[in-house]
């Protein structure tokens, strides 16, 4: 094979190896109307840190974000800061953050070791280990991080897998949190 036939050889598997990789990464963004779920509720449960118990059904009136993430992934460091930052700014503003940590290897299973890192990075919103995965399957998750918005009604209707689109995630927030209360999650929310 002479050298031309050699790179376009290679081209052609970079580009086809970028097209795998771009057809691969993982949706993201607001939820079609029709594709939106009512989000699941928080499943087997280990521990509740940083709060009492949660139950989604009990939070419908309130926006609230679910984070999937894990003390050791570096990707969910680089994103905790705009997690925490909008738990600071829109808790008063009837937005719940429940950081839900899914164990990526069997240390993090520990109550101790998350609790460590709960404090060590100054955490405050509530995060419920889940380290049977109950919460994560139920919620078809397959990235850390991943941000699922619910809104008032308890429909899944904007998720965000991995880093970045802080903007537009916080764009989401604040729209969601503007949305009128329905009549059925005012009567709800009351109970």
């Amino acid at each position: 094979m002479n050298i031309r036939a050699s790179a376009l050889l290679v081209g052609a598997a970079l580009a086809a190896s970028l097209a795998a990789l771009t057809f691969a990464a993982p949706p993201s963004g607001s939820t079609p109307a029709a594709e939106q779920r009512t989000a699941p509720e928080f499943q087997g449960i280990d521990t509740w840190l940083n709060s009492q118990p949660l139950k989604l059904d009990e939070l419908r009136g309130k926006v609230v974000l679910v984070d999937f993430w894990t003390y050791t992934c570096i990707n969910c460091l680089n994103h905790l800061p705009y997690v925490k930052d909008w738990h600071a700014k829109y808790k008063d503003q009837g937005l719940v953050v429940v950081g839900v940590h899914t164990p990526e290897f069997a240390y993090e299973k520990s109550t101790k070791n998350v609790q460590e890192a709960i404090k060590r990075l100054q955490i405050q919103h509530a995060v419920a280990q889940d380290n049977s995965y109950a919460t994560w399957k139920s919620f078809r998750n397959q990235y850390w991080p991943a941000v699922y918005l619910i809104d008032k009604q308890g429909r899944i209707v904007y998720s965000h897998f991995g880093e970045g689109s802080y903007a537009e995630t916080e764009r989401k927030i604040q729209s969601l949190l503007a949305q009128p209360q329905s009549p059925a999650s005012t009567a709800d929310a009351k109970t």
